[in-house]
């Protein structure tokens, strides 16, 4: 609609279009990643309000989280058959309308539907296979760069709304909560609608760094459109040993991370007499610390090995979750904990996706990536249900924690048993 004006606008000023279709995707995983935060600072109060225990609201957590990765692959195909722009305006619809809906509920059956099938689907769409698609589509330089700014706008939606989220739960109620996410669900969509594109040659161009006389990609087949063809993908890499290594840490980094300390942090400080305010703070200073973690890591691995990126990331994330409940929840200790762990909370994500892209091409590597990125959810609906499971039995989320921080050391070394791509994509 105003894409093709605006293109030209920008190019006149020396900007490429695909830098606005970074914004929007930047956006749109931003809300996104808002919505799948919102839960971490809901366990109390649903608990007080409607008696439910945390593994009870755990099970319908870790439903999402399973939904959030296992549809990544497919989102490919619906990316490819239905084009971005009517994906991402759905999945962000779906995403608001949990998001309101949720404020009506009274059942524990509620919370499934909304916050496991419904927000688990929406949110599956819009997860960083959308990055990883519009990173190959729109960009032939500065890829890991911006796979790497797309990747922290998870840590900056924490950023933005969680500690408001936390103020608005504990002066006015956790319904009041989910407002501002919603309505910026809504301008998103509004955004995506009028300017996202799917490809370059849509407006005329050619993709970031191109060569000027590249010519446009052959259309996608009705072949490899079908619902079989990441079933086909699956089946084709996983005969790879570099498939098991990359999608094996991948789990740990979601067991360690999102399933983990992104939605039982809040509880676990309130273990220690930490309100829900200052807790939400110290997870947003960690999407402070990640925000520049991530996009540092996507300029270091469009320079140095992958692998070696990886090791440093899952080590000290290991050594970071070993120290949490020996941190005494002094500021002094959880602002240690948040410097080291937030720098490479998700900073796994670029040197990940472009290992994928050098080892089984750049078609392949967004549905490749979305194989690899449903064990990354697989693993976060473990560690959610696990750890609340351990915190309704043992009282403590101790166990959940020295196990994360082992397996991260495990993942490290792992890495190395990928050999050295020949070539970067």
């Amino acid at each position: 609609m105003f894409s093709q004006p605006f293109s030209a606008w920008l190019h006149r000023r020396g900007l490429h279009f695909s830098w606005m279709i970074v914004a929007i995707t930047f956006l749109t995983m931003l809300t996104s990643s808002a919505a799948l935060g919102l839960p971490g600072a809901l366990l109390q109060p649903l608990s007080r309000e409607f008696g439910w225990n945390t593994d009870q609201i755990s099970s319908a957590l870790a439903i999402r989280f399973m939904l959030f990765g296992l549809i990544g692959p497919f989102a490919a195909i619906f990316m490819e058959r239905f084009g971005l722009r009517k994906v991402v305006c759905l999945a962000l619809a779906l995403i608001a309308a949990c998001l309101i809906l949720s404020t009506q509920m009274s059942q524990l059956w509620h919370l499934f539907v909304l916050w496991g099938l419904v927000l688990g689907v929406g949110s599956g769409m819009t997860a960083l296979v959308l990055g990883a698609v519009v990173a190959n589509r729109w960009f032939d330089k500065r890829r890991g760069l911006v796979i790497g700014v797309l990747t922290a706008s998870s840590a900056t939606g924490q950023l933005i709304f969680l500690p408001f989220a936390a103020w608005l739960i504990e002066h006015y109620g956790w319904r009041l909560a989910m407002l501002p996410v919603f309505f910026a669900c809504a301008l998103v969509c509004v955004l995506a609608f009028l300017f996202m594109r799917d490809r370059p040659h849509d407006v005329g161009l050619v993709p970031y760094g191109g060569a000027p006389d590249a010519p446009a990609p052959a259309p996608a087949t009705a072949a490899s459109m079908t619902m079989m063809e990441p079933l086909r993908v699956l089946a084709s890499a996983s005969r790879n040993r570099a498939f098991w290594i990359l999608a094996g840490t991948f789990f740990i980094c979601g067991l360690s991370t999102s399933g983990l300390i992104q939605t039982h942090f809040i509880s676990l400080c309130g273990d220690y007499g930490m309100a829900a305010v200052p807790a939400a703070s110290v997870l947003a200073m960690m999407g402070a610390f990640d925000f520049v973690g991530t996009i540092l890591s996507g300029w270091l691995s469009d320079r140095y090995d992958n692998r070696k990126l990886l090791f440093w990331y899952y080590g000290l994330r290991g050594l970071s979750l070993f120290w949490l409940p020996h941190s005494e929840f002094t500021l002094y200790g959880l602002s240690l904990f948040a410097m080291f762990y937030g720098l490479d909370w998700i900073a796994t994500v670029p040197p990940t996706v472009k290992l994928a892209g050098a080892t089984f091409g750049k078609e392949r590597a967004g549905m490749v990536f979305g194989w690899i990125f449903a064990a990354h959810q697989i693993g976060s609906a473990v560690a959610a249900y696990g750890a609340g499971l351990t915190r309704t039995w043992l009282l403590t989320y101790n166990p959940a924690l020295y196990a994360a921080g082992g397996a991260c050391l495990l993942a490290a070394a792992v890495i190395f048993m990928l050999r050295k791509p020949a070539h970067a994509t």
